[in-house]
């Protein structure tokens, strides 16, 4: 009887995982034709804050958080921006959130918008 006991409480035991992995994932309801923000559409976003602005260098100081697509810790540091329109939508000071691409082993901000 005791063994009898012993293997019904392992089964019992050992059916909970079975269980709970044999929900399936629905994402047919899900809504699909949500547009994409641009930030959203390329790498990562990440939080930081703008150190200094060089318009005429086309770069941008930023103080930031990790950027996981780059494996990054936080720091602050010297970004080449991909378009140079993006430097005059920001002021030293702004907290921003910013999209961060290796282009050929140069760190390149992709996407730049002020935090809200």
């Amino acid at each position: 009887m005791k063994t009898a006991s012993t293997c019904l409480a392992l089964l019992a035991l050992a059916a909970g995982p079975v269980f709970a992995q044999s929900h399936g994932m629905d994402h047919s309801t899900m809504q699909k034709s949500m547009p994409m923000s641009p930030m959203m559409a390329g790498a990562p976003a990440t939080d930081g804050e703008v150190r200094k602005i060089d318009k005429g260098a086309g770069k941008i100081t930023l103080k930031h958080g990790p950027i996981a697509n780059l494996g990054m810790p936080p720091m602050t540091m010297v970004f080449r921006v991909k378009d140079p329109a993006m430097l005059e939508k920001v002021a030293v000071g702004d907290k921003v959130r910013f999209a961060v691409e290796d282009d050929a082993g140069a760190y390149t901000v992709t996407a730049l918008e002020a935090a809200k």
